[in-house]
């Protein structure tokens, strides 16, 4: 067993790293250049859609109050009639990127600190590099990557953007699992 104390080092250094990797990844590469196309006849929609002031949240469109008007032939009927969208209203007003980086940041520490928590409790000092890849790596993994499935399976996400950001989970969870390794007490 490997105190998590121990592994502030890595936590950090991986974390850095995954987030450097990922900045490069999102605005360096073209990558994830298409996972959210414009709107068809975007002005048209933001002109009809400004007047409503719709609060920043989530939102689906028809939403059924309860299982019963969701039964009903006037719910089918709005589900026919369509559109049929799941969205994300952003607040309004400047878009700055300083609080995503920032909470990017803390998510990339915590998905480490997950990792050390895991591999310290199973690892003891001086295990090799390779089984310490393997545990900080699935870990890592399943914190970048897994959860995203979701988004694909129950709202519809496009499946494309799913596995690409798989992708580049892997990639995060390989960068967290190679620091740690690299950097695992002797």
């Amino acid at each position: 067993m490997t105190g998590i104390l121990e592994l502030w080092l890595p936590i950090l250094l991986s974390a850095v790293v995954v987030f450097v990797v990922s900045s490069i990844v999102h605005m360096a590469l073209p990558w994830h250049k298409s996972d959210y196309p414009k709107m068809p006849d975007e002005d048209k929609f933001t002109a009809a859609v400004r007047p409503l002031a719709i609060p920043a949240g989530d939102y689906m469109v028809p939403r059924a109050g309860s299982m019963a008007e969701m039964k009903s032939p006037e719910f089918a009927e709005k589900l026919k009639k369509g559109p049929v969208a799941i969205i994300t209203v952003l607040p309004g007003g400047e878009f700055t990127m300083g609080r995503n980086l920032t909470l990017w940041f803390l998510y990339a520490v915590a998905i480490s600190i997950f990792a050390a928590y895991i591999s310290g409790r199973a690892l003891a000092h001086g295990t090799s590099y390779l089984r310490v890849f393997q545990l900080a790596g699935a870990t890592a993994f399943i914190g970048y990557a897994a959860a995203l499935w979701q988004m694909s399976i129950w709202y519809r996400r496009a499946w494309s953007t799913t596995i690409k950001a798989t992708i580049d989970g892997l990639l995060y969870a390989m960068l967290t699992a190679g620091t740690f390794g690299w950097l695992w007490p002797k």
